[in-house]
């Protein structure tokens, strides 16, 4: 990780190009030094991070005046900086009484001030939580002695977990963690007292990757799948040469490095990232530890896409990117052999490629401080996810038995749904807003509260979509919100899973719109493209849907549902 001089030096190098991105920083301490900590780790993520950088303890001010410099700024999120110090200032302020509701009255005023920010469309709000600081008043006693400081700062950590669990808006980051991991190193007790900055310069860095987390993950930089070796990587030794007695994986020696590094893959795959396997291997013989192995903890079942042959890893990779039909910065390539990480790296520069330890129980410890797997919301459909890719696999295998395309789409008897946004599925449509690159026509990112007020607001129209074939059902896939306008509708949004691509699912999406526009008394649709960086394959997808480009404005297109002759589609 870089130090904070060389995330200072990003500061002056040239930022033209990179993805805009605009926050505020509020705090009751100082917070400069954090804020430039922020714009250097931003640029070494390609985002051009313009910081607002309010002056010392103004957080109630900025927040609670509409016309403050807060809101003239236009962020897209708030840092709101608590530090411990302060906290334990205010409690020793308060009435000897009183000490037994501080958290709770201290939990009443942060969300109050979520919440004004939340009633500004589009902000995003970031709290890191408290680290804990035990004034040592009360020694051991004071973990069950409600009026004690320790006892209260728990609490306020756990309301603050709460409290955000119920705005979707509202991301923490975990500070605590990081205080854990550096010790006494996160705090310089002299800057504190000088120039009241309550972390150490080595930490600046770390908590700075840790907001920086957030902010990728709130713009859709998310890493969806995990590519993984297989000898020295999931077990110790080699399959094929030590037989299955003779790897190592499970309670005893090295074996239990092994054990906890696939412990901790099941819990990644049962949140919903993919796991994959490429392997210089037979297929056979690489599948058998997972067939026959009783100590093993991944299954067959877990893995959605298993390659295993003797082509370079480069070129299977790009198979199990193809077959999964998601972007390739989304993978994470784990190998504990050197030559072949610089491989793909080399060969795939798009591609996560850590550095693997050479210590297998050093694995999930380093794999964990990358902080490559965060994320803003999770949804009921997640953890389902691998048997859904593991069905495309069966697909891309059904096809080639197919001469003919068309016919191939037939076989699948795919059947959709079309339908108002409802309760159920307000999660898994912010998820897909914010996962969504490559099919995503304006690439506007919603969180769970936005869809959940568009459903409710008679001036949109809102269509979900879900699609299942005769090798399983393909869940919640793709979303449309339509704006009223005075005489026509416009397409605010519309994004869609690529996993379904090419299937006639397209049209049949199109079709839906242009009913639903009927259906509400209007005959005229408007849509626009917003070209990217990644959505280049959806750029002259309304033409060819029979929309119509206007003069005018270039980008933006017209439909009139009474001339519109429906798409063919093999959806029913």
């Amino acid at each position: 990780m870089a130090t904070f001089l060389e995330l200072k030096k990003n500061l002056k190098k040239d930022m033209t190009g990179l993805k805009p991105f605009k926050m505020a920083v509020l705090g009751d301490c100082a917070t400069q030094h954090l804020s430039q900590a922020l714009r250097g780790e931003a640029y070494e993520r390609g985002i051009a991070l313009s910081v607002y950088d309010a002056d010392y303890d103004e957080i109630m001010a900025q927040i609670t005046d509409p016309s403050s410099e807060l809101y003239d700024f236009a962020p897209e999120a708030v840092l709101i900086v608590m530090c411990t110090e302060r906290l334990y200032s205010d409690y020793c302020r308060t009435e000897l009484a009183e000490r037994k509701n501080f958290a709770d009255n201290r939990i009443k005023l942060i969300t109050s001030l979520w919440d004004r920010l939340l009633s500004v469309k589009g902000i995003k709000v970031l709290q890191p939580d408290l680290p804990e600081a035990d004034d040592g008043i009360y020694g051991n006693f004071g973990l069950k002695y409600e009026d004690s400081f320790i006892y209260q700062q728990r609490r306020l950590n756990f309301l603050l977990m709460q409290e955000s669990a119920a705005r979707a808006s509202v991301s923490l980051i975990n500070l605590s963690i990081i205080k854990s991991e550096l010790g006494n190193a996160f705090r310089d007790d002299k800057m504190y007292f000088a120039a009241r900055m309550p972390f150490s310069m080595e930490a600046l860095p770390r908590i700075a990757a840790s907001v920086m987390n957030t902010v990728d993950s709130a713009l859709g930089r998310i890493r969806k799948c995990v590519v993984l070796d297989l000898d020295n990587t999931l077990w110790g030794g080699v399959i094929g040469d030590d037989g299955l007695s003779g790897i190592e994986v499970g309670e005893l020696g090295t074996g239990r490095a092994f054990h906890e590094f696939q412990t901790w893959l099941k819990e990644l795959k049962n949140r919903g990232i993919i796991l994959a396997v490429c392997s210089k291997n037979n297929e056979d013989t690489a599948k058998e530890p997972f067939e026959k192995h009783p100590e093993m903890v991944l299954k067959l079942d877990d893995i959605a896409c298993f390659i295993a042959n003797w082509d370079d890893k480069a070129t299977n990779i790009r198979k199990i990117q193809s077959i999964l039909n998601i972007g390739m910065d989304s993978l994470v390539f784990i190998d504990d052999n050197r030559f072949e990480r610089e491989l793909v790296r080399s060969m795939i520069p798009e591609i996560t490629v850590p550095d693997m330890p050479e210590d297998p129980s050093s694995y999930v410890p380093y794999l964990k401080s990358l902080g490559l797997f965060e994320t803003t919301g999770i949804s009921a459909e997640d953890a389902g996810r691998t048997e859904k890719y593991r069905a495309e696999a069966e697909r891309v295998k059904a096809m080639d038995s197919f001469a003919d395309y068309s016919e191939y789409l037939k076989s699948l008897e795919m059947k959709a749904v079309a339908a108002p946004f409802d309760e159920f599925h307000f999660p898994r449509i912010a998820e897909l807003s914010q996962r969504s690159n490559q099919f995503n026509l304006r690439t506007v990112r919603y969180q769970t509260g936005d869809i959940e007020k568009m459903s409710s607001d008679d001036s949109y129209i809102t269509l979900y979509f879900t699609l299942k074939d005769r090798f399983g059902d393909h869940g919640l896939i793709s979303a449309v919100i339509m704006k009223k306008l005075e005489d026509r509708v416009f397409v605010d949004t519309w994004f869609m899973s690529c996993r379904v691509l090419k299937r006639t699912m397209e049209e049949y999406i199109i079709n839906s719109m242009v009913k639903a526009a009927a259906d509400a008394g209007y005959d005229l649709i408007e849509a626009e493209y917003i070209p990217t960086a990644k959505n280049k394959m959806v750029a002259d997808i309304y033409p060819k849907m029979g929309f119509k480009e206007m003069q005018d404005e270039p980008g933006h297109y017209l439909v009139k549902p009474s001339e519109f002759k429906p798409l063919v589609t093999y959806i029913s």
